[in-house]
């Protein structure tokens, strides 16, 4: 499936592959906050990291440089870069961070496709650890300074609703709330909650009674009148043509890659398009750069994946 990015969302994934100054895609050493979040098992991960300056008083400590790693998409890495700009432009203590919301990383953005908005999620959480991390450093108790982590029961029924995710009702409710999430798809796209097995999805107790009683005034909206039935999935779309997908890639390469690489000096031949390989050619600068590999991955085949299909894979030849 292709997704719809913002001209700001792709400028800032490929400056952050190319390694632009100003980006932040890396580790720091030794780093004053370190979290993570997510899980290399399903598809997404990332690593936060920040630096600070220090104070006498560790209240006064102030973000002066953050970097982040991570195994995901486009969205992924513009989310983060995002985040960290956003910290960074600020001059934030580490609890002033914590106020940044997904929605303020996804306005940022001019926008992310519904189904990519955990990735924002997936920065704020990786953040919240990271600022964990910097109080139990410098001492500071986050809960006498008024910090209420998302991590916390909101009550005292802690249960967990996406067993495959391990994702409890607390955190879904106030993230329903945070992000307006109004649907099952909606809550599965923007938290992955019901996106493995599904039987948390209708099940009593499950998603669809959350927003049941989160947004009590949606069924009466609802086009399936406020019939939910779980066994009701969605037709797969229809498989797409070698033509349409050749044509789609073709497309992507002019449109988002090469650009990208013709301002560095180099460029790119499409040699051969078989199912879902694709063979590519580096040329100029690219052809002889030490890190030919880490543009075939993190720019050619991400881009591709984002905007054609995440089955791609690019072959240098």
């Amino acid at each position: 499936m292709a997704w719809e990015y913002s001209d700001k969302t792709k400028q800032l994934f490929m400056d952050a592959v190319q390694g632009k100054p100003g980006t932040h895609l890396g580790e720091i050493e030794n780093a004053d906050g370190v979290g993570e979040h997510g899980s290399i098992v399903c598809g997404d991960a990332l690593k936060f990291t920040f630096r600070v300056r220090r104070a006498e008083n560790p209240l006064d400590d102030v973000i002066t440089e953050a970097k982040y790693l991570t195994f995901g998409c486009t969205s992924a890495i513009a989310a983060s870069e995002a985040l960290c700009a956003l910290i960074e432009g600020k001059g934030l203590t580490p609890i002033q961070a914590l106020r940044i919301r997904n929605q303020d990383i996804v306005d940022y953005l001019e926008g992310l496709p519904q189904q990519k908005i955990h990735c924002s999620v997936m920065g704020a959480e990786a953040l919240e650890a990271a600022v964990v991390d910097w109080a139990a450093k410098r001492g500071v108790d986050l809960a006498a300074a008024g910090v209420k982590l998302s991590g916390e029961k909101a009550d005292e029924d802690g249960r967990i609703v996406c067993k495959c995710f391990a994702i409890t009702e607390p955190y879904l409710r106030r993230k329903i709330r945070e992000l307006h999430l109004r649907t099952v798809d909606d809550v599965t796209a923007a938290l992955k909650a019901g996106g493995m097995c599904g039987a948390c999805r209708y099940a009593p107790g499950g998603i669809q009674d959350i927003l049941n009683d989160i947004w009590p005034d949606a069924c009466a909206t609802c086009p399936s009148g406020g019939s939910c039935p779980a066994s009701a999935a969605p037709a797969a779309p229809a498989e797409p043509s070698p033509f349409q997908i050749a044509k789609k890639i073709e497309s992507a390469l002019e449109t988002d890659v090469r650009p990208a690489l013709r301002r560095d000096g180099g460029d790119l031949e499409l040699v051969d398009i078989k199912a879902w390989k694709v063979y590519v050619s580096l040329k100029g600068h690219c052809a002889t750069c030490p890190g030919a590999s880490h543009t075939l991955q993190l720019l050619v085949e991400r881009t591709l994946k984002d905007a054609v299909d995440s089955r791609i894979e690019v072959i240098p030849v």
